[in-house]
């Protein structure tokens, strides 16, 4: 064999690496998907303050002395509109005491503007047509039905993957190598800079990228992260339906209580928190649903909830004592992470720019591929020489290893790894808050959130596992791989959830 076509051998075992496989396969198949997703939430970074500024008239009032407060606002508008059916009010997001109140009916999508000081109508719009809107459904759903939703979910997950791959794939072999990989070589011709832009450009931006992709698939799959953290949390599950399914105890002739003894007894769960939105019952069964908010962290308030029997004033829930307090977390902190507005302007450039990093990483990467891929299909078109007997060789040896020692073996390398990517987690989180001085709470963000992907993730391997031990094995067809991904998917998962009782439960109150 020439010394050139050992070269080039030994540059395809690299890339044949899985985590190299992984990283190249997931890149061309999401990196499109991505890296629209990527655009359209780096626009809804700054969704309010767009949406205020293109919308001009709909959401400033003329200031006034008092503004009136929800238990006078709600009558107040039903007796001065009696025609007008709405589900939803909410105060305004800004400091500005010329911002308008906003109330929604779910049902025709349409959006009233209320002057908070008088309770009259300033203005009115279909939700679904406001520009911020059209591209909230693009980056959550691009515009597909149902599916839609899940496609970005796994979108996410997929530039989670891409984003460790990648980082595995900066790594020098050695120290020396260390600065070459975090600069780019200006001087260099237009391949050479292309590859080191990539480099580079992942590498710097990965704590954001990966802190985006964490909560972006959180939020998509909420149904599943939302019952693992009770469980974390020594919760019972099931409990959630009796939180969330909550109704108000109708009987016939019963009258509902007046407005402001039900903010009475708001105020008196959360004294330091004020009314961010109310939702009123949507039948004779339903509650008043407080949305509140509190605190100076993250920068735009600590949310939490409160639920209120419509009849006998009875607080149903309260998330401050009912949510675990990851769960808490949940509300506070996912979306303002996704977005950045949880340390203010900083973070929220820090996730704009974090936004725009698949689209570059897309084009940059296909640049480095598509010539690689040329020149394999052509190689591949030709005569193999000397270098087919590799692969069966490799499946001979395998075959000869025993599956425990193989487990054994693939364990032992997954706790090493785990031990690594377990505090890199956090840093990912702590120094995506740098910036603005909110270290600690997305670094413990990170842990946990990180720690729910990990053990779905085992219960994926644990699955393929009791497969490949009960139906593969004994008919001879059993797989290493399988035994490999689900070693180091216990690994990962006993890391991670030790990991997570000593940071979230162990009475530390970051959130």
């Amino acid at each position: 064999m020439s010394l050139k076509l050992k070269r080039a051998w030994k540059w395809a075992k690299h890339q044949k690496r899985w985590f190299g496989k992984w990283h190249t396969y997931l890149g061309i198949i999401a990196g499109a998907i991505l890296a629209f997703v990527g655009v359209t939430g780096s626009i809804l970074v700054f969704q309010d303050e767009i949406d205020r500024a293109l919308n001009k008239e709909l959401f400033e009032v003329m200031a006034q002395q008092k503004k009136l407060s929800f238990d006078e606002l709600v009558p107040l508008v039903k007796k001065n509109y009696p025609r007008l059916k709405f589900d939803y009010m909410m105060a305004g997001k800004g400091d500005s005491p010329a911002e308008a109140y906003s109330i929604f009916n779910f049902k025709t999508e349409e959006q009233y503007f209320i002057n908070p000081y008088n309770g009259k109508l300033s203005g009115k719009r279909i939700i679904s047509s406001s520009f911020i809107r059209v591209v909230m459904d693009l980056h959550r759903t691009l515009l597909i039905p149902a599916a839609g939703r899940y496609i970005v979910g796994f979108a996410s997950l997929c530039l989670m993957i891409l984003t460790i791959s990648g980082v595995r794939l900066w790594l020098p072999k050695k120290w020396k190598q260390l600065k070459s990989v975090l600069t780019v070589k200006f001087n260099g011709k237009f391949k050479r800079q292309n590859y080191d832009w990539h480099n580079v450009l992942g590498f710097y931006s990965s704590p954001v990228v990966f802190m985006l992709s964490l909560t972006g698939f959180c939020i998509t799959f909420s149904t599943l992260v939302i019952p693992l953290l009770f469980v974390f949390s020594g919760k019972n599950p099931a409990g959630l339906q009796q939180v969330f399914g909550a109704k108000s105890a109708y009987q016939k002739n019963v009258v509902q209580m007046p407005m402001k003894e039900i903010i009475e007894r708001v105020s008196q769960q959360m004294p330091d928190a004020r009314i961010g939105g109310l939702a009123l019952p949507a039948d004779k069964f339903g509650v008043y649903r407080f949305d509140m908010v509190s605190g100076n962290l993250p920068r735009e308030g600590k949310r939490e909830m409160i639920s209120v029997d419509q009849y006998t004033g009875k607080i149903l829930l309260n998330s401050r004592r009912d949510f675990p307090n990851v769960g808490d977390a949940y509300l506070s902190w996912l979306t303002p992470i996704h977005y950045g507005s949880f340390g203010g302007l900083p973070t929220q450039i820090l996730a704009l720019i974090g936004g725009l990093i698949p689209l570059f990483l897309f084009i940059t990467g296909f640049i480095i591929w598509w010539p690689r891929f040329k020149k394999q299909r052509e190689k591949n078109a030709k005569p193999k020489e000397g270098l087919t007997n590799v692969p069966k060789k490799e499946k001979e040896v395998k075959e000869k290893i025993r599956l425990w020692a193989y487990f054994k073996t693939n364990l032992t390398s997954g706790f090493k790894y785990a031990a690594i990517v377990w505090p890199l987690t956090a840093v990912a989180g702590g120094i995506y808050g740098l910036i603005s001085g909110i270290v600690i709470q997305p670094a413990v963000f990170a842990i946990a959130f990180t720690c729910v992907l990990v053990s779905l993730n085992f219960v994926c391997a644990l699955l393929a596992e009791i497969f490949n031990l009960l139906f593969l094995l004994p008919f001879k067809k059993g797989s290493l791989k399988i035994t490999r991904y689900f070693s180091l998917s216990l690994s990962f998962f006993v890391v991670f959830i030790i990991g997570y009782i000593l940071v979230l439960n162990t009475g530390l109150k970051v959130f």
